[in-house]
């Protein structure tokens, strides 16, 4: 290094280590006190409350030294010896190494968090690591950002091991963890089992491991760590590796970047995947909490904005033959008769005509037609101003489907966005149904990203994304792009005898052990459509389900209403009391950290969730098609703890029971296909021999 450069880089450490209290020397907020960045000594130290990382700084080319869980006291002194971060064909020796420290505020869409660029060369590489640290959080965040060059290397002329980018490396000390990595599938008009999970014992040879998120268990100990890599599922990971995970006894490497040297900017900075490092303990409960306690900070859940029944006439089948304006008056007034509180207008109330039209079209070389996303005249001869009305007056928000064009990478979008920020302009739209994406290269990566920003900076970050997960393309999968909104998880039609509310309640009980439900549109379907289309004597066909226990199924996620309103019998409206109840407490459901309990939803389980606040939450149990009025469900309430359960909704009733010795509570439902929603709330002391408490509840701090 050359001696100029060395007295900055001496200058910045002087600095950095004496002067950081916040960007530009200034007091930190309150909010990340607890958040720090120092560079002593060569020595890079990220912290918060919870959770501690030590680093040789090695010329920004990190080197880990330990990672400390704060809450348990504890501290493992990390092996590593190499860099935690290399990539094939790039020279390892790193040189302008800098560290850059500001505070980013919070948003309409965010909370605040501090932010550490580390930022280094090697060889014509440019490469910024840059770490989130996040307030009460017990992991680091970080993404990574690359401009410059990359000699492409013949895959043939290196080991496999050095092959793809390394983006992570934690050398755990000891011989005894178990690892157990957690893949996910997205693509669900072609896939009904979306997560699968394979432990393994660590050993001395490499074992390559699929999935987005590791956990690593201490099997001596109650404590570990988890990785989540935050990128799409495997299918459509950009230059995958064929695995995500390479470990072994004393080292964890997290693998694959996106990385395609020809989309590569020499100016530009352009974003990659990323990862997040935490500490786990307190069990399977501990180490599930500590995951989505990161995943709480991706995106702020607003009740106005991002808590919706969201109404969608598509899963009806007509596809754009009935849209206009004329249907969508008729469809609010009957949604508003049910209690929903989003209309969403789909594909066809556009000029153009997408390759979904029952009048044929096409979703290719959308811009040729300038007037493609003009409202169709013919169907909204007076704009949108009318529905727009109509929905304020009935308290219910309208939405639009949108297809950004996937021309040339995505080439257009500007203009795309464009189309989005005038109708929040002009008719005060702002959630958008995001439909048809495909990401086969990096650069439609880029351009889609760019697109949503501009609309989010123009409606001043009121915009809300739905973003669709059904389709064969290559999409964002679950771990990707979050921060947008919500996930529009599959299509589920009767016309084709593919809609099983318990194939739904399986999907969602699944995801909801590694994923916030309440971050996912779930669908409820018109189940008096088709029946022809299943056979007469299945228990499980949706005719034979009743129609609350059907919208019961959505109640931990945001409620997908996918039918049209208009379409539904005169019974279908009873349901109506129950969803104005459910309106009452979704806020303070989905506020709770929501994971599965009892059994796996099979058409014949005693299954359900169960929201955590505290000292209080929620419970919501499905008995399915089981001739068993009772059942001892697995809880995440503690041994020997007491609860007091209050019924909300459904057919249960009150009742106060004790927890045994694995946690397992006894619920009672008097029917097949019945549901019950409880508040329950833990008690001092437990129930006498007589079912009865004489103490009084405990009540957790709003």
């Amino acid at each position: 290094m050359k001696s100029t450069s060395l007295i900055l880089l001496l200058l910045s450490i002087i600095f950095i280590s004496f002067d950081f209290t916040g960007p530009d020397g200034h007091e930190k907020s309150e909010t990340l006190a607890v958040c720090s960045a120092k560079l002593e000594d060569d020595i890079l130290i990220l912290e918060n409350n919870l959770i501690c990382r030590r680093y040789q700084w090695n010329q920004g080319n990190l080197i880990s030294l330990s990672l400390e869980d704060k809450q348990k006291h504890f501290t493992w002194d990390l092996e590593n010896t190499l860099p935690d971060i290399s990539f094939p064909g790039v020279d390892q020796d790193a040189a302008n190494g800098h560290l850059d420290v500001t505070e980013s505020a919070a948003t309409e869409m965010e909370p605040a968090y501090l932010k550490v660029n580390v930022t280094m060369t090697l060889g014509e590489l440019e490469i910024k690591r840059s770490f989130r640290i996040y307030p009460d959080c017990p992991a680091i965040a970080c993404d990574y950002y690359l401009r410059g060059k990359v000699t492409p290397v013949e895959r043939n002329s290196i080991s496999a091991e050095k092959q793809f980018a390394v983006i992570e490396r934690v050398c755990l000390p000891g011989k005894h963890w178990r690892l157990t990595p957690v893949e996910f599938f997205d693509r669900t008009d072609v896939t009904n089992t979306l997560v699968q999970t394979s432990p393994i014992l660590a050993y001395n040879q490499p074992a390559h491991l699929t999935g987005n998120i590791l956990f690593a268990d201490d099997m001596l100990q109650d404590r570990g760590i988890f990785i989540l890599k935050e990128a799409p599922c495997g299918y459509a990971h950009l230059a995958y590796p064929g695995y995500d995970f390479t470990c072994r006894i004393g080292e964890i490497r997290t693998v694959g970047l996106g990385l395609d040297p020809k989309y590569l900017d020499e100016k530009n900075w352009v974003r990659y995947y990323g990862y997040v490092t935490g500490v786990t303990s307190g069990g399977e409960l501990g180490r599930l909490s500590a995951l989505r306690t990161y995943q709480e900070k991706i995106r702020i859940h607003k009740p106005g904005r991002d808590e919706l029944i969201m109404m969608n006439t598509w899963g009806d089948r007509a596809q754009d033959a009935k849209v206009s304006e004329a249907f969508a008056l008729d469809e609010l007034d009957a949604g508003a008769k049910l209690g929903i509180t989003h209309f969403c207008l789909d594909d066809g109330w556009q000029t153009g005509r997408s390759g979904a039209s029952v009048y044929g079209g096409s979703l290719d070389n959308i811009w040729d037609n300038s007037d493609y996303w003009k409202l169709k005249p013919d169907k909204f001869p007076h704009g949108l101003a009318p529905v727009v009305k109509r929905g304020k007056e009935l308290g219910i928000e309208v939405c639009l489907w949108f297809n950004p064009s996937r021309d040339e990478s995505y080439a257009h979008w500007e203009s795309d966005a464009d189309i989005m920020i005038d109708f929040y302009r002009n008719d005060g739209i702002r959630t958008f149904k995001i439909d048809g994406v495909d990401l086969p290269d990096k650069q439609a990566e880029i351009n889609l990203r760019k697109m949503f920003h501009k609309v989010i900076n123009a409606t001043h970050q009121n915009a809300v994304f739905e973003l669709d997960v059904t389709g064969v393309w290559k999409r964002f999968g679950y771990h990707y792009f979050n921060e947008y909104g919500n996930i529009f998880l599959e299509n589920r039609y009767t016309d084709f005898g593919r809609y099983y509310p318990h194939w739904t309640l399986r999907n969602l009980w699944m995801l909801s052990r590694y994923l916030p439900p309440q971050n996912m549109q779930i669908e409820f379907l018109n189940k008096w459509r088709n029946e022809d289309k299943y056979l007469p004597d299945d228990p499980f066909a949706p005719y034979n389900i009743p129609f609350d226990y059907i919208f019961a199924i959505t109640m931990m996620a945001q409620p997908l209403a996918w039918f049209e309103g208009t379409g539904l019998p005169e019974e279908a409206f009873e349901i109506a009391p129950l969803v104005k109840t459910y309106k009452e407490y979704w806020g303070d459901i989905h506020a709770g950290q929501i994971f599965p309990i009892g059994d796996e939803p099979s058409g014949r389980s005693w299954t359900g969730f169960q929201s955590i606040q505290g000292e209080e939450g929620y419970f919501l149990i499905f008995r399915e098609y089981n001739n068993e009025t009772q059942a001892a469900l697995s809880t995440w309430i503690a041994a020997g703890q007491t609860v007091n359960c209050q019924a909300i909704l459904g057919q249960g009733e009150d009742f106060i029971a004790k927890a045994d010795e694995e946690g397992r509570i006894v619920f009672t439902l008097p029917g097949q296909n019945n549901f019950a929603l409880y508040r329950y709330t833990k008690m001092r002391e437990a129930i006498t021999k007589y079912g009865k408490a004489s103490a009084k509840t405990e009540h957790a701090p709003r």
